[in-house]
């Protein structure tokens, strides 16, 4: 093994973020989980730092914040947001706010749970929000930029969603770029493609975060 990484993820006790604290934990890296409150006991691994932050005076929130790596996995829906600016505002600014201190701090990779089918020019709003993401981050010129655009995610979640309940049944009948995604395999791909560290911009969907994730039991 490489030697540790000094990862920040945001997003921490969501789906994808909870995931992937417990994997690089489990890799043996130095995690420190960003949280609007402080999570229930258990609710993390053991082996992560958890700090509190306030997402409208993040600056504040991570002075002296040592890391290396930072992985983004902060999200909503239009449902618990409320309105078009509420969901911009958790999933554009608060990126993007993350991305900026954090590259002044001295992070050299930022890893981005963005989404299958983020593009800036998209008619359909959740995907315009997600690619004007992606293309400010390039701008910002991390000398690692990874992004992981995931299909439908499955696992556990607080809320229950039919609609990834019926995905997981017919998902087989998919082609592997559209089919549903675990979140714990996008999880240990993220693992993966920060202990490669690529230099420049690399964008990877489902398909290729399956088979980092579980090489081989990948689907072509």
């Amino acid at each position: 093994m490489t030697a540790p990484l000094h990862v920040v993820v945001a997003g921490s006790t969501g789906l994808v973020g909870r995931a992937c604290v417990a994997a690089f934990a489990a890799a043996g890296h130095r995690v420190i989980a960003l949280a609007r409150r402080q999570p229930e006991p258990g609710a993390l691994p053991a082996g992560a730092t958890v700090r509190v932050v306030d997402w409208e005076h993040l600056d504040a929130s991570m002075d002296s914040l040592d890391a290396s790596h930072v992985v983004c996995a902060l999200g909503t829906t239009m449902k618990q947001a409320g309105s078009p600016a509420a969901f911009r505002r958790v999933d554009h600014d608060y990126p993007m706010m993350l991305a900026r201190i954090t590259r002044q701090l001295g992070a050299r990779h930022f890893l981005l749970v963005s989404a299958l089918g983020a593009d800036p020019e998209s008619r359909v709003f959740y995907n315009r929000v997600k690619g004007e993401v992606e293309r400010e981050l390039t701008a910002l010129a991390f000398p690692g930029l990874t992004i992981a655009r995931p299909s439908l995610l499955l696992g556990a979640r607080e809320e229950t969603r039919p609609l990834e309940s019926l995905m997981q049944r017919l998902g087989w009948l998919m082609p592997a770029k559209y089919a549903p995604i675990d979140a714990n395999d996008v999880a240990a791909a993220l693992v993966r493609l920060a202990g490669e560290d690529r230099p420049g911009v690399r964008i990877v969907e489902s398909r290729e975060l399956r088979a980092l994730a579980n090489p081989a039991g990948a689907r072509g």
